[in-house]
């Protein structure tokens, strides 16, 4: 759900005041007795409301006119103080969710989500492990954000509900939108071991002092980074996947030997 701009509340407030005091001003002079300045009775509030939406959309049925000097001195202030109001409230509301829709299918970075940047864990490429690592933090409900060169990618990854952009990672401009300084930790999880490096080094200029950690292919790309002295922790999914299955094989083979 996207915030709401001042300047739309402030227009959403002026709508407000304009309807109040078109209620207020119709109710008391549909008064019964001396302020009665409509051919008919409109001591309720529904049928206040009713004259007031009526004047305002410009329908004007007829079934309810101003009868007498004063009331038409009122309507004349509703209407141009309601149709100055109202064209620009839906001119602005309508720009805004346009924009926010724009920027929703093109992925760009909207001025709330910018806001909502603010200790999140940020997942660089959507390789293997950085997907498992979505769905296990979406379980978990924490805030997060993935990113990746790849359009397609990232509309089907919005389709399931995961909040994703279309960004260049080797861009300081693409990345600076995302308020790496902010986070909690950066998780760069690319394809090729080169690009791994290009975003490592920009995610850490713009990161500061945040954690960073970048997953690997091999060893010798995991020597290269650790040379550069900017990643907080390398990992190597293959390395770990290959001593798990290596300790459960010596395991079972200790256990035959035992037998």
């Amino acid at each position: 759900m996207q915030l709401l701009s001042i300047k739309t509340i402030a227009y959403i407030i002026a709508m407000m005041l304009v309807l109040g005091y078109g209620i207020t001003g119709t109710y008391l002079l549909g008064e019964r007795g001396a302020f009665n300045g409509f051919n008919a009775h409109k001591d309720s509030l529904i049928n206040a409301t009713y004259y007031t939406v009526v004047t305002l959309a410009t329908v004007g049925y007829g079934d309810i006119t101003p009868a007498t000097g004063l009331a038409k001195i009122f309507v004349m202030t509703l209407i141009l103080a309601g149709l100055g109001v109202f064209l620009s409230a839906v001119a602005v509301i309508g720009g805004e969710f346009m924009n926010s829709r724009i920027e929703t299918l093109t992925g760009r970075v909207s001025a709330f989500e910018k806001r909502m940047f603010n200790r999140h864990i940020v997942l660089i490429g959507t390789n293997s492990t950085n997907l498992y690592l979505a769905e296990k933090l979406k379980e978990r409900g924490e805030r997060f954000i993935m990113i990746t060169s790849d359009r397609e990618k990232a509309d089907q990854l919005k389709e399931l509900g995961f909040s994703t952009f279309v960004a260049d990672a080797t861009s300081d401009m693409d990345m600076s939108k995302f308020n790496l300084d902010k986070a909690r930790m950066i998780v760069i999880d690319v394809k090729d071991s080169s690009r791994t490096i290009y975003v490592l080094l920009v995610a850490k200029s713009l990161a500061k002092e945040r954690r960073i950690v970048a997953l690997v292919p091999t060893e010798e790309a995991a020597r290269h980074i650790r040379s550069l002295h900017v990643a907080t922790m390398i990992i190597n999914p293959s390395d770990i996947a290959a001593r798990e299955i290596s300790n459960v094989a010596f395991t079972d083979e200790d256990k035959k030997h035992r037998v």
